[in-house]
């Protein structure tokens, strides 16, 4: 895999420059720098990177319509977007991953943290923080709201088994954990994730949670021991 390109766009110079070095000390390329969304708009045109840092609240264009705008028009390798916040509920967290943001972080992230959900949303292979997202998704998610950013999604085509799998992404469960619940190895679980990520036209797993909630496939306050 090709060295990993990030942008980090937060309107604290401090937050910036705190990151750039956490990153680079792990061997992660940043290419831009952005104190605002126009700026992280035009910097993720210019510089293409996997990765963007996009904090949630900054002057003029925020981090919510910047993700909109770089994810409505995005570049022939569409990054992954990481929303940073101070709080862990925030409903604009929630408005942007309905709108393609991969995950979220909260601000006071370990540097051991930081490279790492870089390093694992660049796959896809994980969601963030899954015990705050599945909470921040079951106080924000509404099902069939015709106002949610992003359309609600066709279930039928789903197997029985992959409609399992679903549910059990939406509670948060990675794959080891879903192997180990299914009883089968790691490598099917993948297949399966890739399958519904196709077949529902979906970009990463964070996607797949809104979906299930604004669905109604998994309902708020459910168990997330899917028993």
């Amino acid at each position: 895999m090709s060295a990993l390109r990030v942008v980090v766009a937060d309107d604290q110079a401090l937050v910036r420059t705190g990151f750039r070095l956490i990153l680079e000390s792990e061997g992660i390329e940043v290419v831009a720098e952005a104190e605002d969304g126009e700026q992280a708009v035009a910097a993720v045109r210019r510089t293409v990177p996997d990765v963007v840092l996009m904090d949630i609240r900054m002057p003029g264009l925020d981090g919510l319509e910047a993700t909109r705008r770089i994810l409505a028009d995005p570049p022939a390798e569409p990054p992954r977007i990481i929303m940073l916040t101070t709080f862990d509920l925030d409903h604009y967290v929630y408005a942007a991953m309905a709108a393609g943001a991969s995950g979220f972080l909260l601000k006071d992230v370990t540097p051991e943290h930081l490279a790492a959900a870089v390093r694992l949303v660049r796959t896809g292979d994980a969601l963030l923080a899954p015990a705050i997202t599945r909470r921040l998704v079951e106080r924000f998610a509404r099902p069939t709201d015709p106002g949610a950013a992003a359309p609600h999604r066709e279930l039928a085509t789903l197997t029985p088994r992959e409609l399992e799998v679903t549910a059990l992404l939406a509670r948060g469960l990675s794959n080891a954990e879903l192997a180990a619940r299914l009883q089968l190895s790691e490598a099917t679980v993948k297949t399966h994730v890739a399958r519904i990520l196709g077949k529902l036209g979906l970009r990463d797993r964070a996607q797949v949670v809104v979906a299930a909630y604004e669905t109604g496939l998994v309902s708020v306050g459910s168990s997330p021991e899917a028993r």
